[in-house]
């Protein structure tokens, strides 16, 4: 079952990225083909951080000669590449609808995106075919999050309920934006076909792909934006790829994948390198204890690749030890993209050499 994917891209092997090539049998999905380089704080040198970027690249290139089908998540560079006609030329993409539930500078990378993917694949232009804007009601996600609305956090309570309602106004003002928008319609030609996928199934290859409504990329309004989780059934196996859900901080989405019953879980980690700035105790401690949860209640669970936000800093899994541990009790194998291929995360290189 493991063959039936293989990492092509995470952050442990050294550049931002979250990457997979999935085998469906008929054919190949390769999901977020994006690269960015590490941050300033990471722990090695410049050079090294170019030459993993390049490699990752590189990998994702390569990958995409194999692949039929890709998948974009959301418009953050670790998850696309904007513009590389290798990795969409010939292809059905299935990407996140860039009209709705994303943030302004989602909305203007999805922009150049889909203006270099008509141009370059099919020699239009998008400000031809871009249609009007439409009066639509947009339900605010929280008001489904029952689990993390009815948990008490402490001392920490009144200051989320603050948060929260400043939350509640600035997905408010997206709304309006969203009205505003002129629409970015699927594309489709001779060698293209873009695809939005938001809350859709697509039968392919003898496999079922069902991604999620937009998800927080994060905590609840997180202002960076909306992702698609994609679970993948391929009859005798199942995969669930979460995107960027932060560890899930959301106690809500850790139900989700519980329920969905994965075999292997791609999962990213809480980003730790931002703890006391993005990231405070009150919500590592929930991204910790979601995981543990997903450990101990997904019955079908026999990998999770713990990576992305997590593996840029060393002390990872000291943060993070009892997801560790329980993976361990439950007999599931809980590793990184680079353990999994038998490498040793680039975070610790420079660290333990």
């Amino acid at each position: 079952m493991e063959d039936a994917f293989r990492p092509v891209w995470f952050d442990s092997m050294g550049a931002k990225s979250s990457s997979i090539l999935v085998d469906l049998g008929g054919c190949r999905l390769l999901v977020d083909p994006g690269v960015a380089i590490m941050h300033l704080s990471f722990p090695a040198s410049v050079e090294d951080k170019v030459r993993w970027a390049e490699e990752g690249y590189e990998a994702i290139r390569s990958a995409a000669t194999e692949a039929s089908i890709v998948v974009i998540t959301h418009y953050h560079y670790d998850h696309y590449t904007d513009f590389d006609p290798m990795l969409y030329r010939d292809k059905l993409l299935l990407a996140k609808d860039p009209n709705k539930y994303i943030n302004g500078s989602q909305r203007r990378r999805a922009l150049s995106f889909y203006a270099n993917y008509l141009s370059i694949l099919g020699g239009g232009r998008l400000e031809e075919v871009l249609e009007p804007p439409r009066e639509e009601e947009y339900p605010d996600m929280l008001e489904d999050l029952g689990e993390a609305l009815s948990k008490s956090f402490g001392d920490y309570e009144e200051r989320r309920r603050e948060l929260l309602e400043k939350g509640r106004r600035w997905f408010e003002r997206r709304v309006e934006e969203w009205r505003r928008y002129r629409r970015i319609p699927e594309l489709r030609g001779e060698g293209f076909e873009a695809r939005f996928a938001d809350g859709r199934s697509f039968e392919l290859c003898g496999s079922r792909l069902r991604f999620t409504e937009p998800l927080f990329h994060g905590v609840e309004y997180s202002r960076v934006g909306w992702v698609l989780g994609l679970t993948i059934d391929r009859g005798k196996w199942r995969i669930h790829y979460s995107s960027d859900i932060n560890g899930p901080i959301i106690e809500d989405y850790a139900s989700m994948i519980i329920d969905l019953n994965p075999h292997i879980l791609i999962l990213d980690g809480p980003p730790t390198y931002m703890l006391g700035y993005m990231l405070n105790n009150t919500n590592l401690r929930r991204a910790v204890d979601n995981a543990v949860r997903i450990l101990r209640e997904a019955e079908r669970l026999e990998l999770v690749i713990y990576d992305h936000h997590l593996l840029r800093e060393p002390r990872y899994m000291e943060r993070t030890m009892p997801v560790w541990r329980e993976a361990e009790k439950q007999g599931v194998r809980l590793t990184t993209a680079a353990g999994h291929l038998g490498l040793k995360p680039a975070v610790l290189r420079s660290v333990q050499a």
